[in-house]
């Protein structure tokens, strides 16, 4: 009884010592606010874009869009909400077509481009028509591309860890078909999770406030939709590798701010890469300053100690960076977002 008590116990900092399976649309896993869907067309099919629209008490300020990472969904970016949310921020914080609540097609041609002109689609069914954007891994290629392709939208633009400050292909790491991320895809787990971000996002260090996010990922490959899901996390890994935006960064116009942690050493495709190449991907030290001397007029806030997820480690810390970011913008651009209602 001693035994199965002690048992007992250590599985109580987590949601549980096995993994949880969720369905092919994250289906029971909750997130901490109710979340919306919006229908639209794409591609020749109906496809549903989960979000969340968040409203502080008052008048907003102004609106924060949120853009997750390949690994993440918008219910990580829970801490950072709630601190938007304090300030006076409207948060907009969607999942991405092919990712977590939202749809997953089996048929879809994954591209930067697409994703920004389906963010546009839900900004505009809610008569959002100015917003502050802030992308994170992956969601910080996307943030790029959307102040590209919408300068005009885009009141100021906050980097988190962006991945594709660098050309993955053009630097020598080999090339995969579809079919070979799929495979990989499919050993996904806990346990992977797990390894990959303490050897690559956090420098060796867990934390218990990462469990949870790790589990959540890991959920959908032991899940009823495991094979949707690897299949949508394929195309986009091929659209990762095969779409760098590190070319177009002295095209942003609007205010930038990079928010970097100095452990990460994020590379997609480093475990085809060779020994020595190896060592000199995804090294945030310099991809930090060099991304921040092409951008015009960028600002570049280094965490020495944090990682990947900086928003996840040390939120406080992050969030206040942050805030101080958004508060930069406010004299160069209007004070309050026109919203149709």
């Amino acid at each position: 009884m001693r035994l199965l008590a002690a048992a007992l116990i250590a599985c109580l900092p987590f949601a549980s010592c096995a993994a949880d399976d969720y369905g092919p649309r994250l289906e029971g896993f909750d997130y901490p606010w109710p979340v919306h869907t919006f229908a639209l067309e794409s591609q020749r099919q109906p496809l549903q874009m989960a979000y969340l629209d968040l409203t502080p008490q008052g008048s907003p300020k102004g609106v924060v869009l949120l853009l997750h990472g390949k690994n993440f969904c918008a219910a990580t970016w829970q801490e950072t909400i709630t601190a938007l949310l304090t300030a006076g921020y409207r948060v907009i914080a969607p999942d991405q077509i092919g990712f977590c609540k939202s749809s997953k097609p089996e048929g879809y041609q994954y591209s930067f481009g697409q994703l920004a002109a389906n963010t546009r689609a839900l900004l505009d069914s809610l008569g959002i028509e100015r917003v502050h954007v802030v992308g994170h891994s992956m969601g910080g290629m996307l943030a790029i591309r959307f102040a590209l392709l919408h300068p005009q939208l885009t009141r100021s633009l906050a980097l988190v860890n962006p991945i594709g400050l660098e050309d993955w292909k053009a630097l020598g790491v080999p090339w995969r078909s579809v079919d070979a991320w799929y495979a990989n895809e499919l050993n996904t787990s806990f346990e992977s999770i797990k390894r990959y971000q303490l050897d690559v996002y956090y420098d060796g260090h867990w934390q218990p406030s990462f469990e949870r996010w790790a589990r959540m990922q890991a959920g959908m490959y032991t899940g009823p939709g495991k094979h949707a899901v690897a299949w949508s996390q394929a195309l986009t890994s091929d659209m990762v590798f095969n779409q760098p935006v590190v070319y177009e960064l002295p095209l942003l116009q609007v205010p930038t701010t990079l928010l970097i942690g100095q452990k990460d050493r994020t590379a997609i495709g480093r475990d085809r890469a060779s020994p020595e190449l190896k060592t000199r991907l995804g090294y945030y030290p310099s991809l930090g300053k060099a991304a921040a001397a092409a951008i015009p007029g960028a600002e570049l806030v280094e965490f020495d100690e944090l990682g990947h997820s900086p928003q996840v480690q040390d939120p406080v810390r992050f969030n206040r960076a942050l805030l101080q970011a958004l508060a930069r913008t406010e004299q160069t651009a209007p004070p309050q977002e026109s919203q149709r209602h």
